[in-house]
Parts: structure tokens; C-alpha cells; sequence
């Protein structure tokens, strides 16, 4: 299953990319995200990575984050891996203009498991409407600080 999502936020590209690089402001975009750890590699870099952890209503899902590639301020590539579930993410930043800049994010998801596959080809809409709320969340966050933690 792929699909691309896409938002303009009211920042100049560089200050975008700079909040959305520090994995402290994850917590503050990401809802359900509870923590992070680094596993392997340069934090940051190609190759490096994170475990993290989120908590979605009862459900306890822990993930690793493999950066594929790391191309700031232009684009970051990466692999989420969970049980069942290979997600790559192609992430493109471009300028709109001086104050503003567009983030594309291009998902693909591949199922291990025939009840994934089911629920992917059911309900491919839930997955790209939880994507559009990480852009909707990250949009907030940049242009007024506002975290989902206040909520």
C-alpha cells in the first residue's frame, strides 16, 4: 500500500527542518509517543537506530526507526519496522517561499501477515488519515508551539 501526504507550514524550510530533526520535539507532534531509545548508529545519521514506543488507547507498540537516508535541509528517508510491518518513509522539504515550506511524505507499508494485509487493503484510509494528523499535529506545533501533551 503506498500513498503521499503533503502540508505547508509558515516557517522558513531551515527552522521547519530543525524542529522536526530534534527527536525531544517528537513527543510534542506525535501522539501516543511515550519514549525513545537509541539503539545503534550515530543518532541522527544514515544507518542509526531508535526504538520507540507509543501507547494508543490499550494498545502497546514498540517500533524501530532505521534512517535510510539523511539529506537535511532537502530530505530524510526512513524504515519503521513492527510486528508484521515494514513502513518506508521517503520525506521531501522544499521551499514554498521565504517564510514558508512544504513537507511531502511518501509512505509505503508492506504486510507480513494475512490479517494485516486484510486490515491494508480494508481500511487503507485509516493509515493515510493518521499520517495526515502527524503533518496536522507537526503544522501546530511549529507555527504556535502548541504540543499534543497539552491536550
Amino acid at each position: 500500500m503506498k500513498y503521499t501526504c503533503e502540508i505547508t507550514i509558515d516557517l522558513p524550510r531551515d527552522e521547519m527542518v530543525k524542529l522536526l530533526d530534534n527527536p525531544e520535539n517528537m513527543k510534542h507532534w506525535q501522539r501516543g509517543l511515550t519514549g525513545y531509545k537509541h539503539l545503534s548508529g550515530t543518532p541522527g545519521q544514515e544507518g542509526a537506530q531508535t526504538e520507540l514506543e507509543y501507547r494508543m488507547g490499550r494498545r502497546h507498540m514498540l517500533m524501530v526507526e532505521t534512517i535510510i537516508k539523511h539529506n537535511m535541509p532537502y530530505e530524510m528517508h526512513t524504515t519503521y519496522d513492527v510486528k508484521g510491518v515494514h513502513n518506508i518513509q521517503k520525506n521531501y522539504f522544499r521551499e514554498v517561499d521565504p517564510t514558508r515550506s512544504q513537507w511531502v511524505s511518501e509512505s509505503e507499508f508492506q504486510f507480513a501477515s494475512l490479517g494485516m494485509k486484510l486490515m491494508g487493503w480494508i481500511m487503507p484510509g485509516a493509515f493515510k488519515k493518521q499520517s495526515m494528523k502527524y503533518l496536522q499535529d507537526f503544522k501546530r506545533f511549529a507555527e504556535t508551539g502548541t504540543s499534543v501533551l497539552q491536550e
